[in-house]
């Protein structure tokens, strides 16, 4: 299988435009949305923070996406709990205390 032709995106960040490369039309809109995520995201930095360096802005945005996929992959990697195992396991452990008369008067 032949890889994705390049293409170069154009994205706006700040009203700075900057050529990105991008491998196939998939992955440029994917570019498009992550620079408006990321414009998005200095624009909300840079209001709460009231600074107007560029590089403290750039760089708080940056932890506040990074943190933010960091996030998501840990939601993403924890085991999801199964409502009917867990429901089983509870039955099995309530029948065993039940049988063996532990915990009960």
């Amino acid at each position: 299988m032949k890889p994705a032709p390049k293409k170069t995106v154009q994205v706006k960040i700040q009203g700075r435009a900057y050529k990105i490369r991008a491998d196939g039309e998939a992955s440029a809109a994917s570019v498009n949305r992550a620079a408006a995520m990321l414009d998005e995201t200095i624009e909300r930095v840079r209001i709460r923070a009231g600074t107007v360096d560029s590089v403290d802005v750039a760089v708080l945005a940056a932890l506040n996406v990074a943190n933010s996929l960091v996030l998501e992959r840990e939601t993403r990697a924890a085991p999801a709990v199964d409502g009917v195992r867990l429901a089983a396991l509870i039955d099995l452990v309530e029948s065993a205390l039940g049988a063996g008369g532990a915990g009960t008067s």
